[in-house]
């Protein structure tokens, strides 16, 4: 995402600062010089007050008079000039300053031409005008006091407009670097803020494919913080929600197709449970009635027939229990929860726990090493497949007595696909669509051998469908390939 959100606020600094640069330089030259001339006017008006004050003491030839004029004049660049009712000069900011006399006297008399000057304001003894041409002109008051002091005052006004050109070429230096320096300050300041911002939309787009891995893990405390604290929330009240509603959406898939099945599962369940005990029930009893009727005496005969009696037991036994597990998977009384795990943990504990028994026939088991795989079932289910087709491919391993594992994606991405795969012999085409059905055995003679009942492959069917998802075999020259997939965590 760009980050057009640092661009605007830096746009809108930038933006608002040459507008301020540009009104300060505005009402300078709009409004300075007036403020110029009124302050000046001001000050020139306070000086008359002295001057008229000290007139009508007498003592305008006074020394302490003659500092607070020095004062004024220095402090605010104005030229004074007074003389007494005789002409004679009693004080002046420059000596002898015979243009300020004349220029005095030529107001007195009136020999100025009318049109370089123009009175800005009139009083009962004093005038203050604004004379010149332009480029050279001034603020003036004159006048004649009762007591026959004349006095002039006189400042340049041409020095208020260099000082305005002066302050408006300031004020644009100090405005572009002002500008440059804090568009840069907000750019820098911006970043570090918007880094979270986009932050929080990335974990937003890995929560819009389903990954509620990503955490924010902001610990500054405002108001992004905040916001990326209620979306860790969010996801994690999603990743539930969606957890719910996928074994919602299993339950009512698999309670549609169980009221249609149910039925005839029972009925079939019985006969088949009914035919597969019927051998071992019959060996039990007869080796039982041989124990009865003592016809070996001897104690090996004995320990023959009890071992035959126990083991023929533990097959029944475990039976049973696979027939549980079945008939909870198929009559739905055993609940599919989907949730999100690591099949590749999965798998590998699958396969340690039963090393010990692959060694022992000196199986090789291969599984290739990978990163965490996560898909959403039901863990315990999944769990059950696995080691189903597990123990199949060690019961059922020959030739080089290699096992190998892996996990391939799907070209849409979307599923992940188990398989095991076991050297030895093929399943005979005839009975490869048969190997699903409840107590079905390919090789009978070798499936009592190791204990089989024919149900494993049943439970696989039962569970796979439970989840909705697909699965097979496959057959190869040397050997089997078992499958299942699942929907892949994106």
């Amino acid at each position: 995402m760009k980050p057009s959100i640092r661009r605007k606020f830096v746009s809108i600094f930038i933006g608002l600062m040459a507008g301020m640069v540009l009104i300060c330089i505005f009402i300078n030259h709009v409004f300075l010089e007036r403020y110029y001339i009124q302050r000046k006017t001001e000050i020139i008006r306070h000086a008359y007050e002295m001057i008229r004050e000290a007139a009508n003491d007498g003592d305008y030839d006074s020394e302490d008079f003659a500092g607070e004029l020095d004062s004024i004049a220095n402090k605010y660049n104005i030229s004074i000039y007074i003389i007494d009712s005789y002409s004679k000069e009693q004080y002046a900011t420059s000596a002898g300053w015979d243009w300020a006399k004349k220029r005095l006297f030529k107001y007195i008399f009136g020999v100025i031409p009318v049109e370089e000057v123009h009175v800005l304001e009139e009083g009962e003894d004093y005038r203050i005008l604004r004379s010149g041409p332009k480029g050279q002109e001034y603020l003036e008051m004159y006048g004649r006091l009762s007591s026959g002091i004349s006095f002039l005052m006189t400042t340049p006004i041409e020095s208020i407009r260099e000082s305005s050109d002066l302050a408006n070429r300031f004020f644009a230096y100090v405005g572009l670097f002002g500008t440059i320096v804090g568009a840069a300050i907000i750019w820098l300041a911006f970043r570090k803020l918007t880094q979270p911002i986009l932050e929080l939309n990335r974990i937003s787009e890995r929560m819009v494919h389903l990954d509620f891995e990503a955490k924010y893990q902001g610990t500054g405390g405002n108001e992004i913080d905040l916001l990326g604290e209620n979306i860790n929330k969010l996801s994690s009240t999603l990743e539930a929600a969606i957890s719910d509603l996928k074994t919602a959406n299993n339950e009512l898939q698999n309670d549609i197709r169980k009221k249609e099945e149910i039925d005839e599962m029972r009925k079939e369940f019985l006969a088949n449970v009914s035919h597969e005990l019927k051998t071992p029930i019959a060996l039990i009893q007869g080796y039982a009635e041989g124990l009865k009727e003592s016809v070996n005496e001897d104690p090996e005969s004995r320990n023959f027939y009890c071992e035959v009696i126990m083991d023929e037991a533990s097959k029944m036994n475990h039976m049973v229990k696979e027939l549980m597990t079945l008939n909870q998977l198929e009559s739905g009384s055993d609940a599919v929860s989907m949730e999100r795990f690591d099949l590749t943990a999965l798998l590998r504990n699958c396969i340690q726990s039963a090393g010990i028994l692959a060694e022992s026939r000196q199986i090789t088991v291969r599984m290739e090493d990978g990163g965490p795989v996560y898909v959403w079932a039901d863990e315990f289910k999944v769990e059950e497949v696995f080691r189903n087709y597990f123990s199949n491919a060690v019961n059922h391993c020959e030739g080089e007595k290699l096992i190998e594992v892996r996990m391939t994606t799907e070209a849409d991405g979307a599923r992940v696909r188990v398989s095991v795969f076991n050297t030895g012999k093929p399943i005979p085409e005839a009975a490869v669509g048969h190997i699903w059905e409840k107590f079905y055995k390919v090789d009978k003679a070798r499936t009592r051998e190791y204990g089989g009942s024919g149900v494993g492959l049943s439970i696989v069917k039962a569970a796979m469908e439970a989840m909705n998802q697909a699965y097979g075999v496959e057959n190869f020259d040397n050997g089997v390939l078992f499958w299942f997939e699942l929907e892949k965590c994106v």
